[in-house]
């Protein structure tokens, strides 16, 4: 029988073509081509057995026929062992479209849901309000700008009025010298001995001392307070000292002391008022300290002062006395309230 027949047992390829059978020798009439070492995979799916009409089963192989020998499509096995980890791919670089993995057999993409893009949100810019006076109504700018020129003016006028104190004698001064006291006295006086090229150098301690009538009708005299040492105690080590405790006593000192002769004779109105406010302080300070006792009523007080000379530097040729100088006024009579009494006993 031809080996080209049809009707042989031989193999066909992919294109129909009858190809021999594989080594070992040629198909045989029947059919049972090969030697008998060959295994029975080597024909192909629709390889029939000749004479017996027999059809081999298809081998659970999934991929096509290959058309090459057993020998020559032998692949040596698979190494076991743990799997490479691929690729990571990161989720911004595959873009909206990252919705598709492959399958873990290679065989395909597989198709998973495609989440849809989320949109960025646009930074919301912040608008500028006005503010201060700006923000006002115009009726409010209006009255905001007039109270403003009214503190302006009136800031501007006591600045001008108190250089007027402390300037020297001008056309000013002499054709307005009263009005510019009545501002300045007594609350914005103004001297120069801190800055005068002989500043004091003087200790002045005001002592006070009080005639009282007790609860059983007899009269005492305390002892001698010394208010001056009161006030330095209660600056001594307060950040804050409050203005009465630094400058009432002292200042009023002063203007009594300028305002009243050698001979403790007051020069002018100014020197009854000096009078009146060195009374109303003594009484206060007398009443602090509980000097009138229970029942007891101050009827008189007495001042006096207590001035001693600074000692000059080691480096100094300036000598000074070190004996201190005592000053005593009369008594003045002050009235249970405190209200102060003209006249002195």
């Amino acid at each position: 029988m031809d080996a080209y027949d049809t009707g042989s047992g031989a193999r066909q390829g992919p294109g129909g073509r009858e190809h021999p059978a594989g080594p070992g020798g040629g198909g045989t009439g029947d059919g049972t081509g090969g030697a008998s070492g060959s295994p029975e995979g080597a024909a192909g799916p629709g390889a029939v057995r000749g004479g017996s009409g027999e059809t081999a089963e298809p081998p659970p192989a999934s991929g096509p026929a290959d058309p090459r020998s057993p020998s020559e499509t032998a692949e040596p096995p698979p190494v076991t062992g743990p799997a490479e980890p691929g690729p990571v791919r990161d989720a911004a670089e595959s873009g909206p479209s990252a919705g598709t993995a492959e399958s873990a057999s290679g065989t395909g993409p597989a198709t998973a849901a495609t989440a849809e893009p989320v949109k960025p949100v646009e930074p919301v810019m912040p608008v500028d309000l006005p503010t201060g006076v700006a923000a006002l109504s115009p009726r409010y700018q209006v009255g905001a700008l007039v109270a403003l020129a009214v503190v302006a003016a009136a800031v501007c006028a006591h600045l001008g009025l108190v250089f007027l104190h402390v300037a020297p004698s001008n056309t000013l001064t002499k054709q307005h010298g009263a009005a510019v006291d009545e501002w300045v006295f007594p609350e914005f006086e103004q001297n120069w001995k801190l800055f005068a090229p002989n500043p004091l150098q003087q200790n002045i301690s005001v002592q006070v001392r009080a005639e009282v009538s007790t609860a059983d009708g007899e009269i005492r005299t305390t002892g001698w307070y010394d208010l001056s040492a009161e006030d330095g105690r209660a600056i001594d080590g307060n950040p804050v000292p409050s203005h009465t405790q630094q400058n009432e006593l002292r200042r009023a000192w002063d203007f009594f002391v300028a305002t009243h002769d050698s001979d403790d004779r007051a020069v002018g109105l100014r020197g009854t008022l000096s009078e009146s406010y060195l009374r109303r302080i003594a009484v206060l300070r007398l009443e602090r300290n509980d000097a009138a006792g229970p029942g007891g009523v101050v009827e008189r007080v007495q001042y006096r002062s207590r001035t001693t000379n600074v000692e000059p530097p080691s480096w100094s040729g300036e000598k000074v006395s070190d004996r201190p100088t005592v000053r005593e006024l009369p008594w003045w009579t002050v009235s249970g309230s405190g209200d102060p009494r003209e006249g002195a006993a």
